[in-house]
């Protein structure tokens, strides 16, 4: 099994994966939901829910919308037509830091506009937990080594990012994430510029951490991928369409051709389905 190095042996690490029990918590629910950009409607109307301890991947064609509704999911914009619940409230009735300490995102770039090293960088995932003109711990600092620990960067702590390749510059921000701790992972390509070892043990990572007890939302461009690790699946077609549901109701060959607008089959390869372009 693809892993990263050993997680820290620190108290501090237990604020990344604080076990929770799976599915006795509503995290994220959408009700009738339906977005709209300009004169083009990117999906119908659909619901979902999203219980601790599962994993929802969003799926489609370049351009179907996969981002923005990722977006609407984490409150940054409100939704055309249906309601987005956090923790089973409108994000209109929490607190910014609230949320922030609730849910985190992963957004798909990364710019860096100025020079830091690693650890101050992953440390920005602490800013919802201190006060207005609060400074970080030494509790916050061991949480933010043994994130870069779990995605192993720990060595490389005193770096400059600007130095950093980008699947390096990747892992740094999935760092930043997990020192945030929310209840919630919302992830926007998190496989952006990693290389096969590093997709793969990134993906196991948020999946253990969705077995303690987390939710985990994120777009993937890889069927497989999202075959291997969704619970629920979101399948755009980019023609404002929408098929919402568990992984092997929503990931069928004509399901899938039929959003991809190109021919897909499964294969059988040791008891598991991969999905291959006719």
């Amino acid at each position: 099994m693809t892993a990263f190095p050993p997680r820290a042996s620190v108290d501090a690490a237990r604020a990344v994966e604080s076990p929770v029990r799976a599915g006795d918590e509503t995290l994220l629910e959408a009700d009738r939901l339906a977005l709209k950009v300009g004169e083009r409607w990117l999906c119908c109307e659909f619901s979902l829910r999203l219980a601790a301890g599962e994993c929802l991947v969003l799926l489609g064609p370049n351009g179907a919308g996969k981002t923005t509704l990722l977006h609407t999911l984490a409150g940054l914009r409100a939704p055309s037509v249906g309601t987005v619940r956090l923790g089973g409230r409108p994000y209109a009735d929490w607190d910014h830091l609230a949320a922030a300490r609730f849910r985190g995102l992963l957004p798909q770039q990364q710019p860096d506009h100025f020079s830091a090293t690693v650890l101050q960088t992953a440390l920005v995932g602490r800013h919802p937990h201190l006060g207005r003109w609060g400074w970080e711990s030494d509790d916050d600092v061991a949480i933010a080594r043994a994130a870069l620990t779990e995605v192993g960067l720990a060595d490389l702590a005193e770096r400059d990012i600007l130095s950093l390749s980008g699947g390096e510059r990747q892992r740094v921000s999935i760092a930043g994430l997990l020192t945030q701790a929310p209840r919630l992972f919302l992830l926007d390509e998190p496989t952006n510029h990693l290389d096969l070892h590093y997709q793969v043990a990134t993906l196991e990572l948020f999946a253990r951490l969705a077995r303690h007890g987390r939710g985990v939302v994120m777009v993937l461009h890889d069927i497989n991928l999202a075959a291997r690790f969704a619970d629920h699946v979101i399948l755009l077609d980019g023609r404002g369409g929408v098929t919402a549901g568990s992984r092997d109701d929503v990931l069928r060959p004509e399901r899938l051709s039929h959003a991809y607008d190109h021919p897909i089959r499964g294969v059988d390869v040791d008891g598991r389905i991969v999905f291959l372009p006719e």
